[in-house]
């Protein structure tokens, strides 16, 4: 790894997940070089983004739609292997491709206002002096934790889907899984088929899908989340507000009663969870599927977050700062979503850095 002082070029990407590496690619497409008019950063240790750290279970059979990224498509995939090793190889070998150099593993501590105009990215390999910043920093490395009454108390063990193993650690155990999404479903059928008993908690009922998931429904989807952007809220994502796509695997679960929800739990004891009405429930195992929050930190010097909680986006570019643009945030969440924001925010980029003398 290189060490500099400072380092001035025309934009620093921060993350080579799906919406880094299409922006990297559509950089290049402009014009820019790697190295030269721009760098890609990311402190994972190899491709793959977040992907190369899915659990082995999750095959790339039941990934739920993975859009190839621009310029290059993911073709013959075995269904039957990981996905961590299915996409990172698609993701290495699209890197060498197109030449774009990554820089990993890279921390970023913090991006702040320079001097010129410019913008100050400190990172582990020395500060960059960009005139414009892609963030592509997606959520995987902030895990949301909800807090409940006596969890420290708890005598078993609780983890996040983050660090979750797959179903075998799980033999014989009595597991509480939490969260209504699509990780807390393929959890809880994996570990039921081991475990030796299961309960699913949810703070909201489930809401199943039926039939295809069309052009119309996903566009009004995204349009749910952006509306939230817009307003400074934090973004929720994209499936959230799709519901749980119905599929042959799901109706066995639920006619077998895996998929019998409970409400949420009042509070954790040390040998399990109860609620308000006396019922108890004993476990040796929480597991917390209860999603991530955009990882962000690393933007607050430049005060972005609105009153609301959120950073505000138009398209890509942050109102606050408009050499700032978050892809893979909000609405852009998903993979199809992530390729489109790559190239929008190279759009507008590139129209900025016509108007910023060198």
């Amino acid at each position: 790894m290189n060490n500099f002082g400072t380092r001035e070029l025309d934009v620093v990407v921060i993350g080579a997940g799906q919406a880094g590496l299409s922006a990297a690619y559509h950089l290049r497409r402009a014009g820019l070089g790697p190295d030269r008019d721009f760098v890609v950063l990311d402190h994972a240790p190899r491709p793959g983004g977040a992907w190369q750290f899915r659990w082995p279970s999750l095959t790339y059979g039941k990934v739920h739609g993975m859009h190839s990224l621009p310029g290059m498509e993911l073709t013959d995939a075995d269904g039957s292997r990981p996905s961590s090793e299915v996409i990172g190889a698609y993701f290495d070998a699209y890197e060498l491709r197109f030449g774009l150099r990554v820089h990993r593993p890279v921390e970023v501590s913090a991006v702040r206002d320079g001097a010129g105009g410019r913008l100050l990215v400190e990172t582990s390999e020395g500060t960059y002096a960009p005139r414009a910043l892609i963030n592509a920093t997606g959520t995987w490395d902030r895990p949301f934790w909800p807090r409940y009454p006596g969890q420290e108390t708890f005598r078993g063990r609780q983890l996040h889907t983050a660090s979750y193993p797959g179903p075998e650690e799980f033999t014989g155990l009595r597991v509480v899984v939490v969260g209504g999404g699509a990780s807390g479903t393929q959890h809880l059928m994996e570990i039921a088929e081991v475990a030796a008993e299961t309960y699913w908690v949810t703070r909201r009922p489930p809401v199943f899908r039926e039939g295809p998931f069309g052009e119309e429904a996903g566009r009004a989807a995204v349009a749910m989340v952006e509306d939230r952007v817009r307003s400074g809220l934090p973004p929720q994502s994209v499936v959230s507000v799709t519901g749980l796509p119905l599929n042959d695997a799901v109706r066995r679960a639920r006619e077998q009663g895996i998929l019998d929800r409970l409400p949420m739990f009042e509070r954790i004891t040390p040998d399990g969870v109860s609620w308000p009405d006396g019922r108890v429930v004993e476990a040796d195992v929480i597991l917390w599927a209860t999603g991530f929050r955009a990882a962000v930190e690393h933007l607050a010097p430049l005060k972005l977050r609105e009153p609301g909680g959120g950073i505000r986006v138009e398209d890509t570019r942050a109102v606050r700062d408009p050499r700032v643009h978050l892809v893979g945030y909000g609405p852009s969440a998903s993979t199809i979503g992530a390729n489109r924001a790559g190239r929008a925010a190279v759009r507008s980029v590139t129209r900025l850095l016509e108007r910023v003398p060198v």
